[in-house]
């Protein structure tokens, strides 16, 4: 914390110097300094630290490169979560035009992200998908009352086939009922049959459901930020996201903290069912 404190005191003598000699190189890395310090602060310090440093700007202008710096910095943030800092400070600052984020060009990438992240961050009720499956019955995506993965692919992908080789070690210790979901983003039918008849976990906790939406009929692409492939993500057993852009090693560690919801919520269960009894 005190470590916190003595860069915020730098940044805010950096903040005054900046807006009057319009040199924002030195401000620049102070800020990349102090939101990586900022990492294992709560969300909601987070969103405090950003509107405390944009509104302790002396000028417009400064005010609009301070926050044009955070936007980019937690947009394209590794820390999972942190995207949604990236749409707080759009909301906050730029949506009503309370500052600009810059040209016709970079507004666009802006509202873009914004588009293809709002409905899928940590903490919100995973939006309900209803696809095609192998059978030619309808999947729902998510599951309820198990947790599940959804995994974005496409069988052009490299990164995807990197993935799918990993993905079986990756959940090798899962001993809980999972729903996996691999959803095709490809147009291939062909493709996606010899994907199907392929790919196997190996777990037989873990249930291997197929899905595809050829003509893009949920708008998942939009509601999952599958802007590209591949895209994982986790939801615990009601719904909610617990983890989103993760990679096989992440999806392991994560597996971990799923397996502890998922039990709290099936003795939940079995208390209520035992007293309607």
């Amino acid at each position: 914390m005190k470590k916190l404190l003595l860069i915020s005191a730098f940044l805010l003598v950096f903040l005054t110097a900046a807006a009057q000699e319009r040199d924002f190189s030195s401000l620049d890395s102070l800020l990349t300094v102090y939101c990586t310090a900022m990492q294992e602060e709560t969300l909601e310090s987070k969103q405090l630290e950003c509107d405390f440093l944009i509104g302790s700007c002396k000028d417009t202008a400064t005010m609009e490169h301070v926050a044009r710096k955070l936007f980019d910095h937690y947009a394209a943030s590794n820390v999972m979560g942190e995207e949604a800092l990236a749409i707080y400070v759009y909301d906050k600052w730029f949506a009503d035009g309370t500052l600009s984020i810059g040209g016709e060009y970079v507004k666009m990438e802006a509202d873009i992200f914004v588009m293809f992240n709002r409905s899928s961050l940590i903490g919100m009720d995973a939006p309900v998908l209803e696809m095609n499956g192998a059978d030619c019955r309808k999947v729902r995506i998510p599951s309820i009352g198990r947790t599940s993965i959804l995994f974005f692919f496409d069988t052009s992908c490299s990164k995807c086939r990197i993935y799918m080789d990993l993905l079986p070690q990756a959940l090798s210790d899962v001993d809980f009922p999972v729903d996996f979901y691999a959803v095709y983003c490809g147009p291939d039918s062909q493709a996606w049959e010899e994907f199907r008849q392929e790919f196997d976990l190996g777990n037989p906790a873990i249930n291997l459901i197929h899905a595809w939406d050829p003509e893009l009929d949920t708008d998942y692409q939009r509601l999952y930020s599958v802007i590209s492939t591949p895209r994982v993500f986790v939801v615990e057993p009601q719904g909610t996201i617990i983890g989103r852009r993760l990679e096989p090693d992440s999806l392991k560690e994560l597996m971990v903290y799923a397996g502890a919801i998922q039990k709290v919520y099936d003795d939940f269960n079995k208390c209520e069912q035992y007293e309607t009894k």
